[in-house]
């Protein structure tokens, strides 16, 4: 029986926030488009990994491409049409419906998805866009230095069908198809004499020194009610398991201040001069709703005591991946039955069996969201790599962050690193507010593939602030845009890059369709 084929303008691999944002501009400059995705839901970090955008503080002003704003839009919107919200909540400017600390626009990973489908939906429907769910690469045939064909597996069937374009965009979250098609790229912790970073590792490069993975999981509170769990596997070893860098046993309230790495102390719900963890990502504040929509707030738990940094997840035996996988479950699940049965409290009380796992909330049946939080992919070698020095407070000072010439957008995050698997704690420094150069989106060799999510020319450092929902999205509308602007007048991405009259007339495009390639003057973060 001959396999089955599909052609396409575009392929995307990997049906990330990135390859969402790609598909979108891809179809909307007339490309067929056809996009895979590894699990049931699309929209990686949004959806699929549960986490609610990580954002800068002008996000509602500037400093977004202007689909990620009407996503962010129809985000509120969602809720302000289809939820009994109550009048004061209705008529605040900023309606945020999680009210979480770390992000403006914190809600539940069910509404991005109906958001991300209802984007797509004229082009899903037009035939457009085809979007092959619970199906990932598994093989790519090439040319020299052109990607021919990309083979795909259905998981459940492990049907297999080859896909055939001109283009292929690899949106996926641990950059899954560079080592199919061949594509030079780098892993883990570069040394300080490879990039002079000052934050680089010392000694030598660790291709397997990466960020932890966290499996997240969505909780609501029930007092007076038992939800308490069956006791995990490893709960015995992460109970007791301390790492070199913390100051106490992980499933416990205090850990590290990212950025002074000092031991801190962590609320749970609302506690005088405490961080609240459960505020820290929660995804709905039910005081927003009329009485009686919630039985309770629900909240993320993306936190210090579930990041999981025993081994990585890339470029290890699948053995060795499962294991890990498996691992940083087990992790999560021991911190959510810690909580209920021996989590200290205020009132001198242990546990909180209140604490309800929402398996509804992520869309699985075990209650974890469907994919780990992903921070840190394969990184292609790019044809140019950003650095810190380029985007450093300390380094670049009143400077501002280096202009990029051929800048396809912008980003604000501080440069976020949070303890790694070569068991080293949080690097967490102020940059500037960034530009991100296109450069950083070509393969040094291959010239029909475009990275679409965390995969572009960064380092394990400045991958740091160049990993979050806004630039990831960025990163993907632009792929898209550029190898559509490529099919359809024949050019290559490099030359795009390299030739200053195409240069200016894709960054022109880019404007018009409303991707912002410069800053205002502000101040570093």
């Amino acid at each position: 029986m001959s396999m089955k084929e599909r052609k396409a303008d575009i392929v995307i691999i990997g049906g990330s926030t990135g390859g969402c944002a790609a598909a979108l501009s891809a179809a909307k400059s007339g490309c067929h488009v056809i996009m895979t995705e590894e699990t049931k839901w699309i929209g990686g970090q949004l959806t699929n990994q549960a986490v609610p955008p990580d954002e800068h503080r002008w996000i509602e002003q500037f400093g977004c491409t202007r689909s990620y704003r009407t996503f962010r839009n129809k985000v509120k919107n969602y809720y302000l049409s289809h939820f009994p919200v109550t009048e004061t909540a209705r008529n605040t400017p900023q309606f945020n419906p999680g009210n979480a600390i770390v992000s403006r626009i914190s809600h539940e990973p069910r509404v991005a998805l109906a958001v991300l489908q209802e984007m797509l939906a004229p082009f899903i429907h037009s035939g457009r866009v085809i979007i092959l769910t619970e199906t990932k690469a598994v093989r790519a045939e090439k040319d020299g230095d052109d990607i021919k064909v990309v083979e795909v597996e259905h998981t459940p069937t492990k049907e297999k069908t080859v896909l055939t374009a001109p283009y292929f965009l690899d949106a996926t979250d641990c950059g899954d198809l560079l080592p199919l098609a061949e594509v030079e790229y780098v892993t883990g912790a570069e040394s300080q004499k490879d990039t002079g970073e000052p934050h680089a590792r010392q000694g030598e490069a660790d291709p397997m020194d990466m960020q932890a993975i966290t499996h997240c999981f969505a909780l609501d509170y029930i007092e007076g009610k038992d939800f308490t769990i069956q006791k995990p596997e490893q709960y015995d070893f992460w109970r007791d398991y301390q790492a070199p860098f913390w100051p106490n046993k992980q499933l416990d309230w205090t850990g590290v201040s990212p950025v002074t790495l000092d031991p801190i102390t962590y609320g749970f719900f609302k506690e005088e001069g405490k961080f609240s963890l459960w505020e820290y990502r929660r995804l709905i504040d039910k005081s927003l709703f009329q009485k009686g929509v919630y039985e309770g707030d629900i909240s993320l738990i993306n936190w210090p005591q579930n990041d999981y940094w025993l081994g990585p997840v890339i470029d290890v035996s699948e053995e060795e991946k499962s294991k890990h996988l498996d691992g940083a479950k087990q992790l999560s699940l021991s911190l959510l039955y810690w909580m209920q049965t021996e989590a200290p409290r205020p009132d001198g009380k242990q546990g909180y069996r209140g604490l309800r796992l929402r398996p509804d909330v992520v869309g699985t049946t075990d209650g974890l969201a469907m994919y780990p939080y992903i921070r840190e992919s394969r990184r292609i070698k790019a044809e140019f790599t950003v650095l810190e020095q380029h985007i450093s407070t300390d380094v670049r000072g009143e400077n501002g962050a280096e202009v990029f010439h051929d800048s396809v957008g912008v980003g604000c995050y501080r440069i976020d690193l949070h303890p790694s698997t070569g068991l080293t704690s949080f690097v967490d420094i102020s940059s500037l507010p960034f530009q991100i150069p296109l450069g950083s989106l070509i393969p040094v060799r291959v010239n029909n593939l475009l990275p679409a999510s965390k995969n572009i020319g960064v380092t394990h450092i400045t991958n740091g602030c160049y990993r979050l929902h806004p630039v990831e999205w960025n990163v993907g509308e632009v792929s898209g845009y550029l190898a559509a602007y490529c099919v359809k007048h024949g050019y290559k991405p490099r030359q795009v890059r390299n030739d200053e009259r195409l240069l200016k007339e894709f960054q022109s495009q880019l404007e018009k369709e409303g991707i912002e390639l410069s800053w205002p003057v502000i101040h570093a973060v």
